[in-house]
């Protein structure tokens, strides 16, 4: 170990016997650990950033439209009512389509190894 290492290390221990960690919130829970392991490397700092300010991409607005239209038109009797909603439901493709070839994000290694799954989870009807 490293002297960086003990030093904090003993830092530690000290504000544990002062009692600073007593009253930290969630103290006695289990914590909540993000698992990133489903984001490409290179991408997780962003990701992480983007998260923590509570920035939300387009794409990721688009992608709840998507999810909430595909159930409206599950849950739809309707047939007239059912025809409109599959009509924004394309629209609503063709626009995240679009926006994804307008970024050029398919020439990223990481969009071109996680594409197929993307489309998988996106479009399944």
């Amino acid at each position: 170990m490293d002297f960086a290492s003990r030093m904090a290390e003993e830092k530690i221990r000290e504000a544990m016997k002062q009692g600073s960690f007593d009253h930290l919130e969630g103290k006695g829970k289990p914590q909540q650990l993000e698992d990133l392991s489903h984001i490409p490397a290179e991408l997780r700092m962003g990701y992480h950033l983007m998260k923590n300010s509570d920035y939300l991409p387009e794409e990721i607005h688009l992608h709840k439209e998507l999810l909430s239209l595909r159930e409206m038109v599950k849950a739809c009797d309707n047939d007239e009512e059912k025809q409109q909603l599959k009509r924004r439901l394309t629209e609503k493709e063709l626009r995240y389509r679009l926006l994804m070839e307008k970024r050029g994000s398919q020439q990223t290694s990481a969009f071109k190894s996680y594409q197929s799954k993307i489309n998988q989870q996106l479009f399944r009807k």
